[in-house]
């Protein structure tokens, strides 16, 4: 599997987070919200152990404290808590979901206008992971993050604050344990990036396994290969456990390492504490002592959550990080400004090579071809002859190493893609239809017109079998329309290239693999399909091509004969040869029922 590109990341935390900052910052209102409501939230922290004080000095010691005022100040005080709580985190998941939508939404149209080579470096399920499940668990995860982080930052700070107020020789020992437990998130951090990063890299691979097998499943079981499979997926499944136990070791170790460092700090608090009780005139209370150690214990666990939460926040950022790399890998494709409503149909390959690895043979050499409009010509030759090589440089799904192709005198270099491609039509052997009704993937990219999907459908010989169905032209598909048989999903294929009404039609091996029932269906439609419109057959069955104006004989990427049908099998060439040996011929086809 094409391995993707890894972007180079920064290593601070406050960098990468700063990379996916123009997703989640254009809502400053929500912010100010989220900010402010968490700041109130931390601040009624203190006064929970503040309470303490009065309560215990003047309520039980002197009894001079009304008793109304307990319940109103301690119920009072947490209502304030949970509504600026509430508020805090709905602002914050607010912000964080808006930006998710928005950094999907950009990789998404990225993708879909992505130069075409990323395809080939990328798997489908690798593409699929990242833009819908690596942005949800990474925008899941920093969402929470970002509410701990400053939940328990505003806490950790108006806490530290209030005992300061209260005995700030006794908080300044607190600090000595800050060098350390600061070292100990700054490496185990690094370390859960580091495995995050594979984690995420292994899970391509077994996704990768299961979308292979999914797609070739009747190979698989053709060839008995199902235990190589399920022993290719376990290795894969148990490099991801390793991983997986890896980072949770990782994850772990910062609870109990934060732990003990409180501990540390605490007993060098209680015996510092107890010392300065003892001392005449220091001003010390059992309500203020009680008070100091509640507060200072309370900041066990919003720095327990701190320490935890260097997890998420750094698994959350190597997921979205993930999206961003894809922006930079995923370019978009160059085009030019010329553009036309609807072209003659003149095509032009002009001296054109196509060379895929440097050091190996060019999978089209030195090519000079000229299609007059209206004309249908036929490309035939042995597999890796270079045909369909030669079919998508028109679209620009493929651009030549050298030389160039002109569309009405004009190099499609210069054309703006969007006209380009209107003016091109694909009806080939393997035919992909979206999830969506029959009317959309007739009518795909524009706007269905009812009575127009029933005439193309009609032409296309499809049209009894859709008024069969329950819904007609509404039915929904399903995954590539695989309840269709073969011939039927090629003439509703048929039917969109009708629908599109494109001067230039392709037909990729069109009519291969169906049986003849299905094939005078077909090619009753393609009869229709093709008048009025120029054409280019790649075909690897002669018999499809008796009616092209030309045929052209392809070789190890380079043209060897053209002329008429007739006038090749005259001159006993390469075509001859073709029909001798049977290359194409219906006997070597696997037949589909119709």
């Amino acid at each position: 599997m094409p391995n993707p590109r890894q972007a180079t990341h920064p290593t601070s935390i406050r960098q990468r987070l700063l990379r996916l900052a123009p997703y989640f910052v254009h809502q400053k209102w929500v912010w100010a919200l989220a900010i402010g409501a968490t700041l109130v939230a931390a601040l009624t922290e203190p006064l929970i152990p503040a309470l303490f004080q009065p309560l215990l000095d003047n309520g039980f010691a002197e009894n001079q404290l009304p008793l109304w005022s307990i319940p109103l100040a301690v119920i009072g005080l947490f209502t304030v808590r949970g509504l600026a709580h509430f508020v805090a985190q709905y602002a914050l998941a607010r912000i964080t979901n808006d930006g998710m939508e928005k950094l999907r939404g950009d990789l998404f149209a990225k993708l879909v206008r992505a130069d075409v080579s990323l395809f080939s470096r990328q798997s489908a399920s690798a593409l699929s992971n990242t833009v819908v499940y690596e942005v949800q668990i990474g925008a899941s995860q920093l969402v929470s993050a970002l509410i701990g982080l400053s939940r328990d930052g505003f806490t950790l700070l108006a806490l530290v604050g209030y005992l300061m107020w209260l005995n700030w020789q006794l908080t300044l020992v607190v600090f000595t344990v800050a060098p350390g437990l600061s070292w100990i998130m700054k490496v185990l951090s690094r370390r859960l990036y580091s495995l995050t990063k594979e984690s995420q890299k292994a899970t391509d691979d077994l996704a990768y396994v299961v979308e292979e097998n999914v797609l070739a499943h009747r190979m698989v079981r053709l060839h008995g290969a199902q235990a190589q499979q399920i022993g290719r997926f376990n290795a894969l499944g148990q490099r991801l456990r390793r991983l997986a136990l890896k980072s949770t070791a990782a994850s772990a170790a910062m609870t109990p390492l934060t732990q003990i460092m409180s501990s540390i700090a605490l007993s060098l608090v209680l015996v510092i504490a107890l010392v300065q009780s003892r001392e005449v005139g220091s001003g010390a209370t059992v309500g203020g002592f009680v008070a100091f150690i509640t507060a200072m214990l309370m900041l066990i666990a919003p720095i327990k959550r701190l320490a935890d939460v260097a997890n998420p926040i750094t698994r959350g950022l190597a997921a979205l990080e993930r999206g961003l790399a894809l922006m930079h890998d995923a370019p978009e494709e160059t085009q030019g400004q010329h553009e036309v409503e609807r072209v003659r149909g003149a095509l032009e390959w002009q001296d054109i090579t196509v060379q895929f690895n440097p050091e190996g043979d060019a999978a089209l050499a030195h090519i000079d071809l000229s299609v007059r409009p209206g004309e249908t010509v036929a490309l035939v030759g042995a597999s890796g002859a270079g045909k369909s090589t030669l079919i998508q440089l028109l679209p620009r799904f493929l651009n030549p190493s050298s030389g160039q192709v002109l569309l009405d005198g004009v190099p499609l270099p210069m054309w703006q893609l969007g006209s380009l491609r209107r003016q091109l039509a694909m009806v080939s052997q393997d035919v992909v239809m979206l999830n969506d009704s029959l009317a959309v993937n007739v009518s795909l990219g524009q706007t269905p017109d009812r009575e127009k999907v029933r005439q193309c459908l009609e032409a296309a010989n499809l049209w009894p079998h859709v008024q069969t169905l329950a819904q007609g032209i509404d039915t929904d598909l399903g995954h590539n329309a695989n309840q269709l048989s073969g011939g039927q999903r090629q003439r509703l294929a048929i039917a969109r290239a009708l629908y599109k009404d494109a001067p230039i039609l392709i037909l990729d091996e069109a009519t291969s693999a169906l049986d003849n029932e299905s094939e005078r269906l077909v090619q009753e439609a393609l009869q229709k399909l093709m008048q009025g419109r120029t054409t280019l057959i790649v075909a690897h069955r002669l018999s499809t091509i008796e009616h092209a104006d030309r045929v052209i004989v392809m070789e190890r990427g380079r043209i060897v004969e053209q002329g008429t049908a007739t006038e090749l099998l005259a001159r006993g060439g390469a075509y001859s040869r073709l029909r001798q040996r049977g290359d194409g011929a219906d006997t070597a086809q696997t037949r589909q029922p119709s």
